[in-house]
């Protein structure tokens, strides 16, 4: 009889339940450390159906990938919709214990997915990719304080020299690490197409095609491009029911924020210097949508595109993806 075992995953310990013929039979606690991960996996033994536990932060992924490589059945769920089941299930404590146990019956009840760990240079692009997203962003922070230094007449000249300083160091820290993501691109051949591929789109040059393929590469390549937008959080979520409540359409903004960072200012270009994109965002304009419900449907269209690039490896192109039919339809 096969076991279905739930992992609530910590900084320093994980916290791993077991349920057998829809009984939780143990409970136990590992420490989060490579000794840790092997003895929990020789105490699991090969009588596992799955194992399930959630997409919390950067502690789950060294466990996940040690289980895969050990031959276990793996399920990396989404924390939120765990969080839905812990509600179904009107589960009031809140313990690393009871959670371990809703994930172990979570696995039993629902038989999520398994999940394959990827390829582990492309996962050291994602890392990368995701710190050249924070500098960015903290840089455009120190440019802004800069400039209101400057807007100042007052302001010490210490502080300014200080100020353009760290912008200097952002800069400098971004093209280091810019640089060695192009290295690992070009360890991978395909990656390296796609690269050259996706800046044939308008908007899209070398800082977004490499945040792209930073969050895109290491999914699996069975998704869908309806199951990628989701992933993303770019879907529209409806709130309708009966005749009184009929609320407009909104992003979820429940997935990869980010993938979405890495699409709008692609967007925002190609509806500027695209004639395809340009003519669909101005349609739905037409039809009484928002610029920014416009923009987001198109961030949503660019990232279909660059979807099917990656799984067909043919360069961008906006006439298939906006064609004058559907153009004329929006």
């Amino acid at each position: 009889m096969s076991d279905h075992v739930g992992i609530d995953v910590g900084a320093k310990s994980v916290m791993v339940s077991v349920r057998r013929a829809g009984r939780l039979v143990s409970t136990r606690e590992f420490s989060q450390s490579p000794e840790g991960h092997q003895a929990l996996i020789k105490q699991l033994g090969s009588k596992v159906a799955c194992v399930v536990l959630e997409a919390t932060g950067v502690y789950y992924l060294d466990l996940a990938v040690a289980l895969c490589r050990a031959g276990l059945p793996v399920s990396v769920i989404n924390p939120r919709s765990f969080h839905h089941f812990a509600k179904l299930k009107l589960s009031n404590s809140k313990t690393d214990a009871a959670d371990a146990a809703l994930l172990a019956e979570y696995g039993e009840c629902l038989h999520p997915p398994l999940w394959q760990a990827p390829n582990e240079v492309l996962m050291g692009l994602r890392d990368i990719g995701r710190q050249i997203n924070r500098l960015t962003a903290a840089r455009t922070q120190a440019k802004n304080r800069l400039h209101a230094m400057r807007s100042k007449s007052s302001t010490l000249a210490l502080l300014i020299e200080d100020e353009v300083e760290a912008v200097e160091r952002f800069d400098q820290r971004i093209q280091r690490l810019t640089q060695a993501a192009l290295e690992l691109i070009s360890q991978q051949p395909d990656t390296r197409q796609h690269l050259v591929n996706l800046q044939q789109a308008k908007g899209i040059g070398e800082a977004s095609a490499i945040a792209m393929l930073a969050e895109l590469s290491v999914l699996p390549a069975t998704l869908k491009s309806a199951q990628v937008s989701r992933y993303a959080g770019l879907d529209v979520r409806l709130c309708q029911s009966g005749t009184s409540v009929n609320k407009p359409g909104r992003l979820s903004k429940a997935g990869n924020a980010y993938l979405r960072s890495a699409f709008y200012m692609p967007a925002l270009s190609a509806v500027r210097h695209d004639p395809y994109a340009k003519a669909y965002y101005e349609a739905l304009q037409a039809r009484g949508k928002k610029k920014i419900q416009a923009l987001c449907a198109v961030m949503r269209k660019y990232l279909t595109g660059v979807w099917a690039c990656l799984q067909l490896g043919v360069p961008f192109d906006t006439s298939k993806l906006f064609s004058d039919q559907h153009m004329k339809k929006a």
